[in-house]
């Protein structure tokens, strides 16, 4: 027997095969005079589109299915082209709820999102993953989401607010907007967790056998893996993935080799793209295994640049032609995602279709329809978006005391030591590792280094312990600032010019339960809470949001003398403890190649 919604589509294609076979049947709506991109052949041609309901009728010549009461809508002269898909990314990143993300990214012609909550799951575990489920399954725009597999990603190097094994995989993978596996992280730096962690080895290959079972795919997260290291990390992926973690030719020449599915990532402090493109231009290999994405995106951009229209832009401009970086961003995802049902423009598809005026190249969005109706124009959206309510359940998730400068600072007996620095790679969360000699002042470590910075992680989720270092490179000359949004567990993490600025920001982050604060002179300077796991704000529309972060990262600029693009964004990946080389958490600092925490100083001999 059929279910409801396969008797929805039966009732749908039936009407659709009248409309084309009944002469006194017609389409609802007809665009007119435009330029059909399309990416199944990679041509572009005159033709129209017809609509009728929440599908394309068909593509053509469309003067039969023209009657009375068809819409046509004349887009003479402009390009017709499937809506994008985003192939992934993280709703937290943006600070946003998956509605207000939703507001702004559909003017833009993004019909498609698939969404990581690996952050929140890091934080509040199922609970607060089933909630985004729940939400995201209110929304018009086609948005599905990829269960982590593990948190934290990193066992034993750093605090969860939740632990998620491959005995959470079966309830996850049956919510009703989860298509599957998102980042294996936990397997990233795959010969030392074989060599430190067998077990994330063996849990990690459970849960990706159980979802390819069930038909569901996998995401891997292969940062600079090749030969028997890329080789493993596929195998545990489950065979066929893909990776959003590519930063040179080289590397996306491999995966591309072996059919990973390499999402060529480029969003506002990750420009990996250009140089993975390579592969393609330059190599000429294949690109049907190329898909463009954002990962991590703040909505200020969004606004000012657009999302995967501009990232569209930008292939563009790296030499890709226009219609196959189109490819990138609608029938490649569509594909590897198993969406049969967007990604293209043909008959008994969804009407997802961006309309784009002027030079193709320029991917000016001047219309979106999505599923036949058009809900925007001119980077206005036409229709109301549900409104959610996230449960008390997931707030209040800062479960610290208030702390002490001392608290943040290093102890030593000694009169000088060797510290465990962390250098800062701009617009990447790859960073350096540094040894310091630094002296000792009544007591505790001091720099005396230009552009050396205390830095901490408190942890936040129950445990008292803080990780204590020095970061090299982020040209902050005053103040501090802190916040709850720290890759990938989400500890509180805080770098400043001074322990108590350090402290006043940290302390107010927990007054907060969540969020982001900048403190100078003994005073909080400005702040934003974020109190959905400490990551996101209901409180705040996508615009206002947006007004609120241009304030703070002005605040950085001028009052901190922060000079780093996106500073809240960069600090925050000095925690991710799957990326090399050094990093920053709730244990202390972590060599991600040796898997383990090392001191934070030591004794020079």
């Amino acid at each position: 027997m059929l279910d409801t919604k396969s008797l929805k589509l039966v009732a749908d294609r039936l009407h659709l095969v009248d409309t084309l076979l009944d002469e006194n049947v017609y389409a609802d709506k007809v665009l007119a005079g435009g330029k059909v991109v399309n990416v199944i052949t990679k041509e572009i041609y005159e033709a129209e589109v017809a609509i009728t309901g929440e599908y394309i009728l068909m593509v053509g010549n469309c003067s039969k299915l023209k009657g009375p009461k068809t819409e046509i809508v004349d887009v003479t002269g402009k390009y017709i082209t499937p809506g994008f898909i985003d192939a992934h990314m993280h709703f937290e990143s943006a600070m946003l709820t998956a509605t207000e993300f939703s507001r702004l990214s559909l003017p833009t012609g993004t019909t498609c999102l698939i969404s990581d909550p690996h952050e929140i799951g890091n934080v509040l575990g199922k609970v607060g993953m089933k909630a985004m489920a729940e939400e995201v399954a209110t929304l018009p725009q086609h948005v599905y989401l990829r269960v982590p597999a593990l948190t934290p990603d990193s066992p034993g190097l750093e605090t969860a607010g939740k632990n998620i094994t491959s005995k959470d995989i079966p309830e996850m993978l049956s919510w009703e907007t989860v298509t599957g596996i998102g980042e294996t992280q936990g397997v990233t730096t795959i010969k030392f967790v074989y060599e430190h962690n067998y077990e994330v080895i063996k849990d990690t290959i459970a849960s990706t056998v159980y979802a390819r079972s069930i038909g569901k795919q996998v995401d891997g997260n292969i940062a600079g893996l090749f030969g028997e290291e890329l080789a493993a990390h596929i195998i545990c992926g489950g065979t066929d993935i893909s990776c959003h973690e590519t930063t040179t030719k080289e590397e996306a020449v491999e995966k591309l080799r072996y059919g990973v599915y390499v999402l060529m990532r480029e969003g506002s402090t990750q420009y990996n793209m250009a140089q993975s493109v390579r592969a393609i231009t330059e190599d000429g290999l294949d690109s049907r295994r190329a898909i463009i994405a954002t990962d991590d995106m703040l909505a200020e951009d969004i606004i000012n640049k657009g999302h995967m229209n501009d990232i569209i832009r930008r292939t563009i401009k790296e030499g890709v032609d226009p219609v196959e970086a189109i490819q990138m961003a609608t029938i490649n995802p569509a594909t590897w995602l198993g969406l049969s049902e967007i990604g293209v423009l043909a008959p008994g598809k969804y009407a997802d279709i961006a309309v784009i005026d002027g030079k193709l190249e320029d991917m000016n969005v001047t219309q979106v329809f999505l599923k036949g109706e058009k809900i925007a124009e001119n980077k206005e959206l036409l229709i109301d978006l549900p409104v959610y309510t996230y449960p008390d359940t997931v707030k209040k998730s800062v479960k610290r005391d208030p702390i002490t400068a001392e608290d943040l600072m290093i102890a030593s007996n000694d009169d000088k030591v060797l510290a465990n620095c962390i250098g800062l790679i701009p617009l990447n969360n790859l960073s350096e590792k540094l040894q310091v000699e630094l002296p000792v002042e009544n007591g505790y470590v001091k720099s005396n280094v230009e552009d050396l910075l205390p830095v901490a992680v408190v942890g936040r989720h129950g445990q008292k312990d803080i990780g204590k270092s020095f970061v090299k490179g982020f040209d902050l000359k005053e103040g501090a600032f802190a916040e709850t949004v720290s890759h990938d567990t989400h500890n509180l993490i805080v770098i400043g010019t001074n322990y108590e600025d350090m402290a006043v920001a940290v302390n107010r982050v927990i007054e907060l339960q969540g969020g982001v604060v900048i403190a100078k002179d003994g005073e909080v300077v400005d702040e934003l809470p974020l109190r959905i796991s400490g990551l996101m704000t209901d409180e705040l529309t996508a615009y206002e949001l947006t007004d609120k972060m241009t304030e703070l990262h002005k605040k950085a600029k001028e009052v901190l003398k922060c000079s780093i693009p996106a500073p809240f964004m960069h600090l925050a990946f000095l925690s991710l403890s799957t990326s090399p080389k050094w990093k920053i958490t709730d244990k202390g600092v972590v060599d991600v190649e040796n898997y383990k925490v090392i001191p934070s100083i030591e004794s020079i001999k």
